[in-house]
């Protein structure tokens, strides 16, 4: 199988995923646009399994065909905006959809991917995922630098929209 073609699949992290995490969070290049500095320790990956990874809402590896471990991570975080309030008491949800409605989409992947569709397919297979999982959710958004021309157009090829330019 072609790498360009090989099937990408995201499911939830564990501690055991440390040193694949490690492994490209340890990159200049792939941090390059994230709000963090890149690891100089597993350590630093190991911890943020446990503190950020685990207890998110929606955090995934994004795993490849073929490959023995990882080769990215995407998530997928409600508004901060609105409170996530808790489901009412009918179980429809309509609370939900009435307060908060909105999430956003965050991914990285191990430079020695890059090129191959991987973000593209991992954005895609985030987007329909979510969108099931959260029927409250009816927008989901992503952030992508303005120097970053290439994660721009992972989610243009995922379905997204581009709406503006954000200043400051």
């Amino acid at each position: 199988m072609e790498a360009e073609a090989a099937e990408v699949t995201l499911r939830e992290f564990t501690e055991a995923d440390a040193e694949a995490l490690f492994a490209w969070a340890s990159d200049p290049r792939v941090v390059r646009f994230q709000r963090r500095d890149a690891y100089s320790h597993v350590d630093e990956a190991r911890r943020y399994i446990v503190d950020k990874v685990l207890p998110h809402p929606w955090y995934r590896a994004i795993c490849v065909a073929g490959a023995d471990r990882p080769v990215g991570s995407i998530s997928v975080k409600p508004a901060d905006d609105l409170p996530l309030p808790e489901p009412d008491e009918s179980g429809t949800g309509d609370d939900l959809r009435s307060r908060c409605c909105r999430a956003s989409v965050g991914y990285r992947v191990a430079h020695a991917h890059w090129g191959r569709g991987v973000a593209t397919r991992a954005v895609r297979a985030a987007a329909d995922a979510v969108l099931a999982e959260w029927p409250w959710l009816e927008r989901l958004e992503a952030v992508a630098d303005v120097e970053n021309p290439a994660s721009q157009r992972v989610l243009e090829k995922a379905g997204f929209a581009r709406e503006g330019v954000l200043r400051r």
